[in-house]
């Protein structure tokens, strides 16, 4: 939630007249979205979506970055089909996750009308004018500002949080806004994936190429949870934890899970023609994903961040593990799943 008007003055004067009160932290929090496909189009490709949650870095405007001050939560970097050409947009996380700006109005349950209020009353308010009216609300084939808002009653979510620094994240902003934020949307190419990787790259250069092998070159949102996983278990300063945000219920059905390219292409019709031209190349593809499409990326049983406890998606350094005949066990053990029960889970090609 954005501190505005007057409190967001006054707590900036306080800061600049009392250092001590408002030191920021050195480490900071980046968090890999990956979201689950949903409706008809989530059934025909059912890849899902990826987005960036930035806990320490800010939306000066939606296509401007800036640093946060205490008290706001960090923007979401996202991009989809339909968004006027840009490269990127950049929603606070609240308004991203559930249409409004403060948690107390997050409905428990909610049917389309209520979630359209919402998402139009915020739009009006923040986004219309900002991004100069190039977009449009969208539709079934072509995305718009529907999809910069609400996505948590839309779909289920995996929150993958890795610690950064805060000289990562200063250096992210200016070249975020330095660079020119225009790029074609391509499905295969230059997509939400692509988006996010490049981001990554950011923090860990080189470390999420396109996989020419199991993906043709394409970026899913699953192949680049994948990425990071493996390059957390070479970097243990990232404490990588992994939550999910629940899909608000009554607005749609519930959301599917998340395939990369090659296990949504043969777990799906489109693998049909293939067979029937050539059934060497279809037991190739099927080989290749028994072999490694179907790898279980999510552990079973996380935690899950709702709106009342949203602060755990960034969570804080994990204290000494306690044993199970130690009465004090904290809670804050449990807060999230870490990375060592990530990379052992067993290869089931079921999401909970």
């Amino acid at each position: 939630m954005r501190i505005r008007g007057l409190h967001k003055a006054a707590l900036i004067a306080l800061c600049l007249a009392f250092p001590f009160i408002c030191t920021i932290p050195s480490r900071a929090h980046v968090v890999l979205l990956l979201e689950e496909p949903y409706g008809f189009f989530g059934k025909v490709i059912p890849v899902g979506h990826t987005a960036i949650y930035l806990e320490k870095v800010c939306a000066e405007t939606p296509l401007k970055l800036r640093r946060c001050i205490p008290g706001e939560w960090g923007t979401v970097l996202t991009r989809n089909n339909g968004m006027g050409g840009y490269g990127w947009v950049a929603i606070p996380l609240i308004p991203y996750l559930y249409s409004v700006e403060n948690l107390s109005e997050v409905p428990a349950k909610a049917d389309r009308p209520t979630i359209w209020r919402l998402r139009r009353r915020y739009h009006e308010a923040h986004l219309k004018h900002a991004l100069g009216g190039k977009i449009d609300v969208g539709n079934l084939f072509h995305g718009g500002w529907g999809l910069l808002i609400g996505m948590a009653y839309e779909r289920r979510m995996y929150a993958f949080s890795f610690e950064t620094t805060r000289e990562q994240d200063d250096a992210l902003i200016a070249k975020m806004n330095a660079r020119q934020n225009h790029s074609r949307f391509d499905f295969l190419y230059n997509n939400c994936s692509d988006m996010a990787r490049n981001v990554l790259n950011n923090y860990f250069p080189n470390a999420f190429p396109r996989n020419y092998y199991f993906d043709a070159g394409i970026t899913t949102p699953k192949s680049v949870a994948r990425r990071l996983v493996r390059v957390a278990r070479r970097h243990s300063e990232m404490q990588l934890s992994v939550l999910q945000i629940p899909q608000i219920p009554g607005y749609r059905r519930n959301s599917r899970r998340s395939r990369g390219a090659l296990e949504a292409l043969v777990t799906t019709p489109a693998v049909v023609p293939i067979a029937i031209v050539s059934p060497i190349a279809a037991g190739g593809l099927f080989a290749d994903y028994v072999l490694r499409g179907g790898f279980r990326l999510i552990p079973r049983n996380l935690p899950e961040v709702h709106p009342d406890n949203l602060a755990a998606l960034t969570p804080l350094p994990a204290p000494p593990r306690i044993s199970a005949s130690d009465e004090t066990t904290s809670t804050a053990i449990e807060i999230s799943k870490p990375l060592e029960e990530v990379a052992s889970a067993e290869p089931h090609r079921d999401m909970p």
